[in-house]
Order: C-alpha cells, then sequence, then structure tokens
C-alpha cells in the first residue's frame, strides 16, 4: 500500500534527508588514497551523532542477509555494485567508490548514494559515474503528478541501455517514509505509462546503478550483503530520496556541490 504524505512529513523527510546529505558531503571530502572504508564509516556515524539521528541501514536485516548490516553507510568499492560492507580495506588510486547512507529523524527516513573515483580518475569511471547521474536526472524530471512509475523506470533504463551499460534485474528504487522500504518499488528499466500513477504526497527513492561491462549478471559476495557484477567491470550506483508535488519534484536530500 503506498502512504501519502502530507507536506508537514514531507518538510520532515527533508530534515533527515539532510542530515544524509551532510553525511555524504562529508565522507566524499574524507574519502582519499589511504583511508580506510571503515574510516569512512565513522565519518558518516559522527554526522548522525552530531544531528541527533540515527541509521536505518545499521543492524538492518532483510530476509536474504545472513547477519545484520553492521554500518551505517555502504561502501562499495570497483566491481561491487551495492550493498558493499565497510571493512579496514583503504582506498588505492584509481578506485571507483559508492557510498549508500540514510538517516532517521524524528520517525522520518532519508537515503541517498553517490559515487566517485579516488586518485586519478579512469575515462570510463568519469563516464559510467556521469551517466549514472543523467540517468537520476531523467528518472527525477519523469517523477511528476500523473506520470506513472513506470515513466520513471523507462527514464532510467533508457540513458543507461542507451550508453551500453548493464542493469543488475530485481534491484532499483522504493518507496520511503517512516521505513526505509516501503511500496512503491521503482525499477531502474520498464515500460512508460505503467505502474501505479503517481499523487502528491508520495516519497520515493530513485537509485540508478549501472554496470560498466554492459551486462546485467551479478552475484552475491561471500559476505552474503555485497553485489558484485559478474563480468568484473566496475558499477555505479546513484539515488535521491525525492517527494512527488503538484509544484514538481522535490528532492529531499540534496547535498551542497564539492
Amino acid at each position: 500500500m503506498v502512504e501519502l504524505k502530507t507536506d508537514t512529513s514531507i518538510d520532515a523527510m527533508h530534515a533527515a534527508g539532510q542530515v544524509v546529505g551532510q553525511a555524504l558531503t562529508a565522507v566524499r571530502k574524507a574519502a582519499g588514497v589511504g583511508v580506510s572504508l571503515l574510516e569512512l564509516d565513522e565519518v558518516a556515524r559522527e554526522v548522525l551523532r552530531a544531528a541527533g539521528a540515527s541509521s536505518p541501514f545499521l543492524g538492518y536485516r532483510p530476509s536474504f542477509a545472513p547477519v545484520p548490516f553492521p554500518a551505517v553507510i555502504c561502501a562499495s568499492v570497483n566491481d561491487a555494485i551495492v550493498h558493499g560492507i565497510p571493512t579496514g580495506r583503504r582506498l588505492r588510486d584509481g578506485d571507483l567508490v559508492s557510498i549508500d547512507c540514510g538517516a532517521e529523524l524524528h520517525g522520518w527516513v532519508g537515503d541517498s548514494a553517490i559515487s566517485f573515483t579516488v586518485g586519478r580518475a579512469r575515462p570510463a569511471d568519469i563516464r559510467l559515474i556521469e551517466t549514472a547521474e543523467r540517468a537520476l536526472k531523467a528518472g527525477i524530471e519523469a517523477a511528476v503528478v500523473d506520470n506513472r512509475i513506470g515513466d520513471i523506470a523507462h527514464a532510467v533504463g533508457s540513458v543507461c541501455r542507451a550508453a551500453g551499460y548493464g542493469i543488475p534485474d530485481g534491484f532499483g528504487g522504493h518507496g520511503i517514509g517512516r521505513r526505509m522500504h516501503e511500496d512503491p518499488p521503482v525499477p531502474n528499466e520498464g515500460r512508460p505509462g505503467r505502474g501505479p500513477r503517481l499523487r502528491h504526497g508520495m516519497v520515493i527513492a530513485i537509485e540508478p546503478m549501472l554496470v560498466g561491462g554492459g551486462t546485467d549478471g551479478y552475484h552475491a559476495a561471500p559476505d552474503g550483503w555485497t553485489l558484485r557484477t559478474n563480468d568484473g567491470s566496475r558499477a555505479a550506483h546513484v539515488e535521491h530520496t525525492v517527494a512527488i508535488t503538484d509544484a514538481g519534484p522535490r528532492i529531499l536530500t540534496a547535498r551542497q556541490a564539492l
């Protein structure tokens, strides 16, 4: 069932989303060659603590997971698509890093993700990330009243496929509100004009995931959480929490440009 949020609730979700944006900005600034993924997780934890927010990631355990998630960020490097667990691994020159972060503040949740490179970037990685961001932008532009979820999915998928990238099947965005994952699912590929109609007060997370090698296959790593590309190619993941309003899409997790 899709819950419509009041304008007051959307404002409260915006406050949570701003904490997420601050955490991602802080992590991006802290990331560099030689910095460990655990150190980046601690950076995000400090931002959450300072804001009086908690993490919807920490301790989260969906049905597929062998253990509860142990961190406040997902840190996915190179061929890891999503759900990477932060470890003591230190970033190396040329790594492609995707960071996903959430915050719960006063009972409302925000969720967002960024991808970036560390050190000397490969041109192919820059193109991959730029395409992911264009796909996210296209999805947000389609998130207008009286469109349908399929219009968002089609907008995202069209950008990804036109650039020759793969899209992991079965993973995409979602509704969000009091809980991190609510109805409706928001696929990264689909047919326009299909699915639930978008209405004022719906809040969704739109999150393109792109596989650089052009194939859609992925597998779970031995930790049971991290999803990796089957072909070993690099992946990118970006995300915003977006409210559907009569005035147009409202990005609740917008962050300052670095």
